[in-house]
């Protein structure tokens, strides 16, 4: 079965007006060898009063400026892609030129429509960045990829694989209905060292355009994985700054171990609870859709040093914890436990969301209460009233933050609940809640979201991870 990897360049990766693009050319001159190779993208950055921006966050501000009454403009938009053109050659340059020009008409217009309305919402927006993000991104690299003799196509808007349901800013991928849309890319893949296409961007099936939530690109990537897998002997590779190391670089700057293999569990849960390795959603849609392939985070710059992710891992020797992380911003939602199943059901038809843990039940005055920790509390002040639709004595608690130790075999590390815990209380910090249970190998301690609790946490548990014996 021929090979195939689907590779995902994020913004920092491309760097500021294109900088990096030279190593990703080199990249997937490497993956082309004995493999086709389909190149995610998502868009580039930009240097803005001499700090990095995506451009993403610039034209949310357009649109922002736009809803103000604020005529908006594609200025920066413009000059980082003059600046990325001179990576094309003169044989491609006017198509590619012309290729920008007519995006940047398309994403001015949806600016031009929010701001006769006064809206910068739903297909407007979705527009607005796909137009000046990630599909022309996709084309651009498409004629770099030209420029240095790769036989390369890209997917057009008007082909686009990725169909997804009716949620317009925070989409969710439809699979059956996206087989039935691969005709194109497939023909392209067949005939093509590589394909580019736009990350994050979706479409329904009555064409309006859509997107995932921020970091949707590790979903698009993971969709076409999804959808290429029997056909191929697919991979999936994020190309990164560094492989996975055992906490966030920058909050722990000493003593970071190398992550060599995580399993499919120990990837979401890592980056449910902040860590960038890749989207959780992205894991929870592969497993869903009953695939299993093998994830690769590569440390670009140095492509020897990988991260594996697969479904189930063999034999592993290193320490059974492997990353201590956290996440700040979180909230606790408190409902009797016999009106929890309703709202869970609803999270998961209706919402289609998943980023929550349920917490140890308790009993209080007779009654059974249940709580559900979630991990982004602006979601839960922005829902709160269809929350407390199905318990309206229910109770939320904000500014909460939590600190969790990765590791499917956490049950061979001796003491591991008391150590850490003690370790928390002489850092100053009050243990709010712990819970701990044997059967999922998950610890989570909730403290108050103030100053660097959190990181205080996480530092002083990953100096204490290297000190505790394991069986």
């Amino acid at each position: 079965m021929t090979k195939l990897v689907v590779a995902k360049f994020g913004g920092s990766v491309i760097g500021a007006d294109g900088v990096f693009i030279p190593e990703i050319i080199k990249r997937i001159n490497d993956l082309k060898k004995d493999s086709k190779v389909i190149a995610v993208f998502s868009a580039p950055q930009t240097m803005d009063n001499g700090k990095k921006r995506s451009l993403t966050d610039v034209v949310l501000e357009q649109g922002k400026n736009a809803e103000n009454g604020i005529i908006p403009n594609l200025d920066i938009i413009k000059s980082t892609y003059q600046k990325i053109l001179e990576m094309v050659n003169s044989e491609n340059k006017e198509n590619c030129k012309n290729i920008v020009n007519v995006h940047l008409e398309k994403a001015q217009k949806a600016l031009d429509e929010a701001f006769e309305n006064k809206e910068f919402i739903d297909e407007i927006r979705s527009r607005a960045l796909a137009f000046s993000g990630e599909i022309l991104m996709s084309h651009v690299m498409n004629y770099i990829l030209r420029s240095n003799s790769v036989k390369v196509d890209a997917v057009k808007f008007e082909d686009w694989p990725i169909i997804t349901d009716n949620n317009i800013e925070s989409t969710n991928f439809l699979t059956a209905e996206s087989r039935n849309k691969m005709g194109k890319i497939s023909e392209l893949v067949e005939k093509n060292q590589v394909v580019t296409i736009g990350g994050f961007i979706g479409k329904t099936e009555e064409n309006i355009t859509t997107t995932y939530e921020r970091g949707g690109s590790d979903r698009t990537a993971a969709d076409l994985g999804i959808l290429f897998h029997k056909k191929y002997e697919t991979s999936i590779d994020f190309e990164k700054d560094s492989a996975v190391v055992s906490a966030d670089p920058k909050i722990v700057d000493s003593g970071l171990r190398e992550v060599n293999q995580l399993s499919y569990n120990e990837a979401r849960l890592a980056g449910m609870f902040g860590m960038k390795i890749l989207d959780p959603i992205a894991i929870k849609e592969i497993v869903e859709n009953g695939v299993d392939m093998p994830i690769i985070v590569t440390n670009m710059r140095n492509p020897e040093k990988i991260t594996t992710i697969k479904r189930v891992l063999g034999e592993q020797k290193g320490h059974p914890i492997k990353i201590v992380t956290g996440k700040e911003n979180c909230a606790i939602f408190r409902i009797e436990t016999n009106s929890i199943q309703k709202l869970l059901t609803s999270l998961e038809k209706d919402k289609r969301y998943s980023e929550f843990i349920i917490l140890s039940p308790f009993t209080k005055d007779g009654i059974g209460f249940s709580r559900i920790l979630f991990l982004d509390g602006d979601y839960v002040k922005r829902n709160e009233k269809y929350l407390l639709g199905f318990d309206s004595l229910a109770t939320i608690t904000y500014n909460r933050g939590v600190i969790t130790l990765i590791g499917d075999e956490m049950w061979r590390v001796q003491q591991v609940a008391s150590r850490t815990s003690a370790k928390i209380g002489e850092s100053g910090l009050n243990i709010l809640n712990m819970d701990a249970q044997e059967e999922t190998s998950r610890i989570i301690i909730v403290v108050e979201d103030a100053e660097d609790n959190i990181r205080k946490a996480i530092n002083a548990i990953h100096q204490e991870i290297t000190k505790i014996n394991f069986i």
